[in-house]
């Protein structure tokens, strides 16, 4: 073995640190394998027991098993069911729309509006080139300045 005349591998200390490695749990591992083995088992005996015969899941040893219709009305109720959750949920979103009349539709809390008596000072800005303070005009001095006739 050769030796090599450069120098040590860090200015510290010729031999190399060695990486500690953090202690990490496998618990999700083992949680994850599970699911999957579990599943993958239900699936079949699922699939099992809608394709096979009758005399096949007796020889099995099952006396007892629901009637094949549930084969396919729960995968029918299922999607009746996702379908269902996804319309409930857009007409509670429908439901919490304010009217467009209502003020909250335009303003919320974290409005910032002018003072009282301010509001007229914003039509004199559309006019010319100057800057105007920091405020959230209000909608009556927007639909004032967008359909008022001149």
């Amino acid at each position: 073995m050769a030796t090599d005349d450069k120098g040590p591998t860090s200015p510290i200390s010729p031999v190399a640190p060695i990486p500690q490695i953090e202690y990490r749990s496998r618990v999700p591992e083992f949680y994850g394998f599970v699911a999957w083995t579990s599943t993958s088992i239900l699936f079949l005996l699922y699939v099992l027991w809608a394709v096979l015969p009758d005399e096949h899941i007796i020889w099995l040893g099952v006396d007892w098993y629901p009637s094949r219709e549930w084969s396919l009305l729960l995968p029918a109720y299922s999607i009746v069911l996702v379908l269902l959750t996804y319309f409930v949920y857009f007409s509670l979103a429908i439901a919490a729309t304010p009217a467009f009349s209502d003020v909250s539709a335009f303003t919320d809390s974290k409005a910032l509006l002018p003072p009282i008596g301010v509001h007229d000072s914003h039509i004199s800005y559309t006019k010319g080139d100057a800057i105007p303070e920091l405020y959230d005009i209000p909608i009556r001095t927007v639909n004032w300045v967008l359909y008022h006739p001149e």
